[in-house]
């Protein structure tokens, strides 16, 4: 018996941007006796079905975007005789459909760390359970990556994971919702050991793929002494204390190191947080702007954002603390117009951000936008091929709408063509060489102006573009421009590097 862990794709691009973790915490989690899982990783090539075997585990995760793809993948495995497991949020959130057109045997909901084990075994005694429920494990149980069975040079940056959940509420997303608002946050020892294991292989850049590096903000604290609640507040100041224990091991990395996260807004608030991500070497973060609006901030459930001038100096203060922004926005907001376009990339190029992306509202499964929306559809829902739009990620691609919820003044083909509009503005090459200037060397601009053209063609032209010409053409340049791409991320091997000791331990001192 084999154990194969499918990360399903459409479109294989040759070399990957970043790791996809979960798969290498699955093979961590697959015991000893059934040897080193197969890993398959669509986005840098399609799956061998002569590899599957009658007797293997398929073992396959997916989110909304990727299911209709492991639907097939889970057919073609089930026919080859092979036990099929569907995990994933997508999964998690409708098991039925893995079941009914993915052929899983088994779905496990919620985190696989400890529960995939399980799993193994009753498919070795003949017999899995339908639904598997790994629940939300604690940090202390999450699993170290099995880094040792990455492929070699075929991604650009490495992923490790600090903490799960957000403790934010916002309509559009469903981490809130799958992996709940109390933040669960690792040791810095677990992830300084996998951060060090990585570089040793020779990844210099990375990412903390976490729901929101910045858990406990200081207004929570606040709040928290407003209440008289001395349990809370001793709570949130033993995390936050946490969160700069380890920003001072990560500042303790070879020099080269660099690290990407994702943050909320409200860490601009914090200089300290700021200053203490700067000597960690956290030159970028992903911030989720969505809007620029008082009124469209509000729509997504994120008024505890800034909008117009205040937005900008905001945005600027994580720059002038050595962190550079990939600022995210949101188009198709009901209460956006027309000149909402221009005014957004205006505003991302008054407020200085390195990188922008500009996502078209897209009502996710287990949001409150899609519970909203799915609700005002009952009863006389749109068919596409006899499908719901409302179940949009059965409708093959190239037959979906780009938007999905109607917009009370503009049509969707406007709002993908004014989307478009902003993306080829933004990242037409004088801009892009004229942001280039945040890093020094020529190398380092080269590296800067090919992966901005990769992360368009990646993420505006593939995703945007309804026309399938195009789409072939962005996929044949973001393969090309990611051979690229890697030969210039990649540092030297590093294999005698040791991990960081730990400082000594802290009492009093949480930086406020």
């Amino acid at each position: 018996m084999r154990i194969h862990l499918v990360n399903p794709s459409d479109v294989a691009f040759g070399v990957g941007v970043i790791t996809p973790r979960w798969l290498y915490v699955l093979a961590a989690a697959t015991p000893e006796q059934y040897g080193n899982p197969l890993i398959v990783d669509e986005t840098l090539e399609p799956i061998r079905p002569e590899h599957i075997q009658p007797g293997d585990v398929v073992g396959i995760g997916i989110h909304t975007a990727n299911a209709l793809r492991g639907f097939q993948v889970g057919r073609l495995a089930r026919d080859r005789g092979a036990f099929v497991v569907f995990g994933g949020i997508h999964a998690s959130l409708y098991p039925d459909e893995a079941r009914e057109l993915g052929a899983a045997h088994a779905v496990v909901k919620g985190d696989g760390d400890v529960v995939w084990a399980t799993v193994l075994a009753d498919c070795v005694n003949g017999g899995p359970q339908l639904l598997y429920d790994g629940g939300r494990v604690s940090a202390s149980r999450f699993l170290p990556a099995r880094w040792d069975l990455l492929p070699p040079d075929r991604y650009m940056w490495a992923s490790v994971q600090t903490v799960r959940g957000c403790p934010k509420h916002c309509s559009f997303c469903s981490v809130w919702r799958t992996d709940g608002q109390q933040p669960r946050q690792r040791s810095s020892d677990a992830v300084i050991e996998e951060i060090v294991q990585l570089r040793r292989l020779g990844y210099r850049f990375l990412a903390l793929a976490d729901d929101n590096f910045y858990p406990v903000t200081l207004a929570d604290i606040a709040l928290a002494e407003r209440q008289n609640n001395i349990h809370r507040v001793n709570e949130l100041r033993s995390l936050r204390a946490e969160r700069f224990e380890f920003m001072d091991r990560l500042a303790e990395l070879p020099p080269d190191t660099i690290l990407f996260t994702q943050i909320t807004m409200e860490a601009a608030e914090d200089p300290a947080f700021l200053d203490a991500m700067r000597k960690a070497r956290i030159k970028g973060a992903l911030v989720g702007v969505e809007a620029v609006t008082p009124e469209g901030l509000k729509s997504v459930y994120k008024d505890f954002n800034l909008s117009g001038e205040n937005l900008v100096q905001r945005l600027r203060l994580f720059k002038s603390h050595g962190v550079h922004v990939l600022g995210s926005f949101i188009f198709g907001l009901s209460t956006d117009r027309q000149d909402t376009f221009e005014a957004t990339a205006n505003l991302a190029r008054k407020a200085d951000l390195t990188f922008a992306q500009f996502v078209m509202m897209t009502p996710f499964p287990g949001t409150v936008d899609f519970d909203r929306w799915e609700k005002s559809a009952q009863g006389n829902p749109e068919l596409i091929e006899g499908i719901p739009i409302t179940r949009y990620w059965l409708i093959p691609g190239h037959r979906r709408p780009k938007v999905y919820m109607p917009h009370p003044s503009m049509s969707g083909d406007e709002i993908r063509m004014r989307t478009q509009n902003v993306w080829d503005s933004y990242y037409r090459l004088p801009e892009i060489w004229r942001r280039a200037k945040c890093v020094k060397s020529l190398k380092a601009r080269l590296a800067f102006v090919f992966i901005s053209k990769l992360y368009r063609q990646m993420y505006a032209n593939t995703g945007i573009a309804t026309d399938s010409a195009r789409r072939k053409s962005a996929n044949r340049w973001a393969r090309w421009t990611g051979l690229i791409c890697l030969r210039l991320f990649r540092g030297r091997p590093m294999p005698h590097l040791q991990v960081p000791r730990p400082p000594e331990p802290l009492l009093t001192n949480i930086r406020q």
